[in-house]
């Protein structure tokens, strides 16, 4: 979508204005026809999310998307569960050599070392906050000050890459210990969590959204 992370326009994308869909419905830009992407769009993308391990899971998958399509992670994203423990911080913070020497020859995931280096190291800092008595979601939900935000784009190449709030995210969570966590990376999750509403005014997602994200309750 754009130039954010989280939705790549691929083959079959609607051309703006356009409804290419069997279901004639109008969708955002980068959502092409592949059916796995349209459940995607459809039922997940831009709904509030506030369980900690769930937004741990996403900003994760997201850091392993970066310079890859979304829809590549969505298509190994059960491997990765099975791969990375269901996402559990606790069982990836105990990971050792071995266990990497294993996710490193799984062709089911995105074999990048640096990115799974990462994920125990984000797996660490979350659990340090957490000893800290900072709940995950609080802390991720701060820079929209708890609500969702709603914008206005009309086309795809308003949405912007990343945004002030973005920029404070990323700092936070380096900060306090996380890695894959670039301003663009962020932004992309905060559109996939709900923490803003990046539907297109014609998308027929926008509709059936607004009102129930207008206001994000922590």
């Amino acid at each position: 979508m754009g130039q954010v992370l989280t939705p790549k326009i691929g083959a079959g994308a609607a051309p703006e204005g356009a409804a290419p869909y069997p279901d004639g419905k109008r969708r955002c830009g980068w959502v092409s026809a592949d059916a796995l992407y349209l459940d995607y769009h459809d039922t997940e993308w831009g709904v509030p999310e506030h369980d900690d391990r769930a937004l741990f899971e996403k900003l994760i998958l997201d850091g392993f998307q970066a310079g890859l399509s979304w829809l590549t992670i969505l298509r190994k994203r059960d491997a990765f569960r099975k791969a990375f423990s269901g996402f559990e911080p606790e069982r990836i913070a105990r990971y050792r050599a071995d266990k990497l020497a294993r996710l490193m020859a799984d062709p089911g995931i995105v074999r990048n070392r640096a990115k799974i280096e990462a994920t125990v190291d984000n797996a660490r800092a979350y659990l340090d906050l957490r000893d800290k008595g900072q709940r995950f979601a609080p802390f991720l939900w701060q820079f929209t000050a708890g609500r969702t935000v709603i914008n206005h784009w009309k086309a795809p190449g308003q949405v912007p890459a990343e945004t002030r709030e973005s920029r404070a995210m990323s700092k936070a969570l380096k900060d306090a210990g996380f890695r894959f966590v670039g301003p663009t990376i962020c932004y992309a999750f905060m559109q996939a969590v709900g923490m803003v509403d990046d539907h297109l005014a014609d998308c027929f997602r926008r509709a059936e959204t607004r009102p129930a994200t207008s206001l994000a309750a922590l």
